[in-house]
């Protein structure tokens, strides 16, 4: 209706201005029709989080990016600064992929054994190796080992961090074997679980081996993966 409008002024304009009377304006084009929002996806009502810790590593974190490719599924990595620093490129190819990058200290530090100096230094550290590469600033911390204290929580609150443990725990890191790493994912498993596998801190390839095997079975059961912003 605006360009019609704004055809027809200037048609008035020019017939006072000069004789005879021009002929009449030709009808105005359709305007285009408007571009569709982009879909919102939602996310999942029955879902998991997955979450891989002590990264990123130059060999397993690839090919733990590969396979949750393939099966469509997004995840949570809690990744050491000093390995962020090693392995920058690792990191922002993590968020690039759309998965979560979030806090695991520094050096992959016993927070209950910190200064509060020592504390603030291991998470403001990684905070920096991590935004340099993601853009975001991490809101969620993994306390290392799981271990935490009245002071660990609220020097984690001054920080406002909050701290993510888990509840299903494959124990990849004692390397039991594809199986045993698949058996332990899938028997603790239930609607919203957080669940805890390492692409870092050691040989991972017993991690690599058993993800597909779990992303098959979890889709199978209905379940969707959702990330950790905190």
């Amino acid at each position: 209706m605006m360009a019609a409008a704004s055809t027809l002024i200037g048609t008035v304009v020019v017939a006072a201005a000069r004789t005879p009377a021009p002929p009449p304006a030709s009808p105005a084009p359709a305007p285009a029709p408007a571009a569709a929002a982009p879909a919102q996806v939602a996310l999942p009502a029955r879902y998991v989080v997955l979450t891989f810790d002590d990264g990123p590593d130059p060999v397993h974190t690839p090919q733990i990016l590969d396979v949750l490719a393939r099966y469509d599924a997004r995840a949570t990595f809690f990744q050491v600064g000093q390995k962020v620093v090693q392995h920058p490129a690792l990191t922002k190819r993590i968020h690039d992929a759309g998965h979560s990058v979030q806090n695991h200290t520094w050096t992959h530090a016993d927070l209950r054994k910190l200064s509060a100096r020592a504390f603030d230094q291991q998470l403001r550290s990684t905070d920096r190796s991590i935004t340099a590469q993601t853009g975001v600033l991490p809101r969620c911390v993994r306390p290392p080992y799981g271990a935490m204290n009245s002071a660990v929580t609220q020097r984690a609150r001054a920080l406002r961090k909050q701290l993510v443990v888990w509840d299903v725990d494959s124990r990849d890191w004692t390397k039991p074997g594809t199986a045993a790493i698949v058996q332990r994912v899938l028997a603790g498993v239930h609607n919203g679980s957080v669940i805890l596998l390492h692409d870092g801190g050691g040989n991972r390839s017993q991690t690599v081996a058993a993800l597909p095997a779990i992303l098959k079975t979890l889709k199978a059961r209905g379940y969707g993966f959702r990330t950790l912003t905190c």
